[in-house]
């Protein structure tokens, strides 16, 4: 599994934007390995972070290639004050069960006697704590 975050400052958004950004998320949804995604702001810097989760590289990419996207990077300073992406691979996910989240969490519930433990890889190379 993978993330790809995008971090930004907020200079000005317009109608183009916010029509832009609709389609955009519309073929991310529509990618098979798309797995969801969540939005993070902090106050006080300003900066808004949008994490994106993918089951692959190869499902990530197709975004990336998605000619509206292209667009968006093409026009990007008409609406950020500065940018950054930080694509990641998520190697575990763990929860003491009593928040949602979109990840799937396997096997145990981590309590704080158990959340260093540390799991090898599955069969499917992925490492998945529970």
């Amino acid at each position: 599994m993978y993330s790809s975050t995008f971090i930004f400052a907020v200079k000005q958004f317009d109608e183009t934007f916010h029509r832009l950004d609709q389609e955009i998320a519309a073929a991310a949804k529509a990618i098979p390995g798309y797995l969801g995604e969540e939005a993070w702001e902090n106050p006080k810097s300003g900066l808004i972070c949008n994490v994106y989760y993918w089951d692959s590289l190869e499902a990530l990419q197709q975004l990336v290639e998605h000619p509206r996207h292209r667009d968006a990077k093409a026009a990007q300073g008409n609406w950020l004050a500065g940018y950054q992406v930080v694509i990641s691979q998520v190697i575990q996910a763990y929860s003491d069960g009593r928040l949602e989240h979109l990840l799937p969490i396997r096997g145990e519930r981590r309590t704080p006697e158990t959340h260093d433990r540390y799991e090898p890889p599955n069969d499917e190379g992925n490492r998945v704590v529970g």
